[in-house]
């Protein structure tokens, strides 16, 4: 075989087995696969192989023309409708608290607390009426994106996904205790999986424009196309080599910069500290990421149990009643933990909050979450999950000062935030990249950020391994 055939001329043993005319077997079956090489035959002096730095080997879903023309469009359609589920969510918080910009906790603590109960006994009775007519005359219908991509088999429905996007959005903007990201993600992968199969793209490449239309999904509605993107990569594809990362990168820019029609171009978290390394954190983050990591495995655990038992049938009519009931009267007390819990982490990251309050929000926040959960309801768990680490960073950090004063509350809760967050999704990388995306900040305190999400997600895979997302899928029928 000739340099030019051989990618730039690997040569020996050496070479890895990437050609510019080479083949590469499919998972399933011994099909040879062609690839083309570098528009540059000719091979550098050492006559070492282009391909031979590890993530620029060919993937099975190597993109082509008709891939990126697809990806281009599955990125605008994801912004669009990322605006759309924003503009439900929006409205309807403007309905029943009168809210426009700023803090929705705000606008909740500005209502009786009779208002808040009733605002939420009205999402449980819609919720559930509506949920149980869904899933109804939609039944055998998928809406669960994680499976097709993790498991390879059936197709999204596009109805049952739109309405179940609409749903959860408007119970959420009532105060629902769960994520707004989940109908956008949503919506995204079944744009990626409508558009590859109308392109009849191969059953690799499709899979890759799903899992880059869920990631951009959540980076068009919180502005953070390189989380997103790396969300995508590393959780939802689970790699980061050049074949991957550049669609991702792509679909996720795509998304954002369409969903600017509607929504702002600035970080979700505004007027943060640019905090400073302290020895403190970083000692703060040895001792506590282990801790973080062995409550993510029981958080994890919670809502895994709670979404294999959630309620269906006829009792999805009732349950979400029940539950968004004992939501609100529990928020009467403690308004932060209505919505998403977006309100709940921006004032820890800010500085506030007692450290009595910021334990009961740890303890309530995931009870809340689970409950909503558990009822049927369909939502997401990104913010949730981000909030809980929050409050439990900036309440540990609270105690150490006592201790060892210094850094700022803020800080703890940014370092914790990106710890339960690590561990949680099981995607260190995608979640220090989404805090400090989210934020705007956090690069001073790097080390000590890395550190605790390091710690907190090797300590949660060694227990246990589930993440948010693979822990609530459902049950597998043989």
């Amino acid at each position: 075989m000739t340099a030019s055939e051989n990618l730039h001329g690997g040569v020996g043993d050496s070479a890895p087995d990437n050609n510019t005319h080479g083949t590469r077997e499919s998972n399933n079956s011994s099909t040879v696969r062609h690839r083309k090489g570098p528009l540059i035959s000719t091979p550098v002096p050492s006559k070492r192989s282009a391909l031979e730095q590890p993530n620029t080997r060919p993937d099975l879903a190597e993109p082509n023309l008709k891939f990126w023309l697809a990806l281009v469009v599955v990125g605008v359609a994801t912004g669009i409708f990322g605006d759309l589920m924003m503009v439900v969510l929006f409205g309807v918080q403007h309905i029943a608290y009168n809210y426009h910009t700023g803090s929705f906790q705000r606008a909740v603590e500005h209502v009786s607390g009779l208002h808040r109960v009733v605002a939420l006994m009205i999402a449980g009775v819609f919720g559930g009426v509506a949920w149980y007519l869904l899933r109804k005359f939609t039944k055998g219908e998928s809406t669960e994106a994680d499976n097709i991509l993790w498991l390879g088999k059936g197709q999204l429905s596009f109805r049952r996904s739109f309405l179940t996007s609409i749903i959860s959005e408007i119970v959420i903007g009532l105060g629902a205790s769960i994520g707004r990201e989940a109908a956008p993600k949503l919506m995204g992968a079944v744009s990626g999986d409508y558009v590859a199969r109308w392109t009849k793209l191969t059953p690799h490449q499709r899979r890759l424009l799903i899992a880059c239309g869920a990631g951009a999904g959540l980076a068009a509605v919180y502005n953070v196309p390189l989380g997103g993107a790396l969300f995508a990569a590393e959780l939802l594809y689970g790699s980061l080599s050049i074949s991957v990362v550049l669609p991702a990168l792509a679909t996720s820019v795509i998304a954002t910069v369409t969903a600017w029609i509607y929504l702002p171009n600035h970080a979700t978290y505004l007027g943060l500290a640019n905090f400073h390394f302290e020895t403190s954190q970083l000692v703060w983050a040895v001792v506590v990421g282990p801790i973080f990591g062995v409550l993510s495995v029981a958080y994890v655990r919670m809502m895994a149990w709670v979404s294999h038992y959630r309620m269906g049938g006829k009792k999805i009519i009732a349950a979400p009643f029940i539950a968004f009931t004992i939501l609100g009267i529990i928020g009467v007390r403690y308004p932060q933990l209505f919505g998403n819990g977006k309100d709940m982490a921006h004032t820890v990251f800010l500085g506030g909050g007692t450290l009595t309050l910021l334990l009961a929000l740890f303890a309530l926040k995931p009870l809340v979450t689970a409950l909503c959960v558990g009822s049927g309801a369909s939502g997401g768990l990104f913010t949730p999950t981000l909030s809980t680490g929050a409050v439990l960073g900036g309440a540990l950090g609270l105690i150490w000062s006592m201790f060892w004063p210094g850094a700022s509350t803020g800080s703890y809760a940014l370092i914790g935030a990106a710890a339960i967050m690590g561990s949680g999704m099981q995607a260190p990388f995608a979640a220090i990249v989404l805090v400090l995306e989210l934020t705007h900040t956090g690069f001073g305190i790097i080390v000590p950020l890395m550190v605790a999400t390091i710690l907190a997600t090797l300590v949660a895979k060694t227990i246990d391994g589930y993440s948010i997302y693979s822990a609530r899928l459902p049950e597998i029928e043989y």
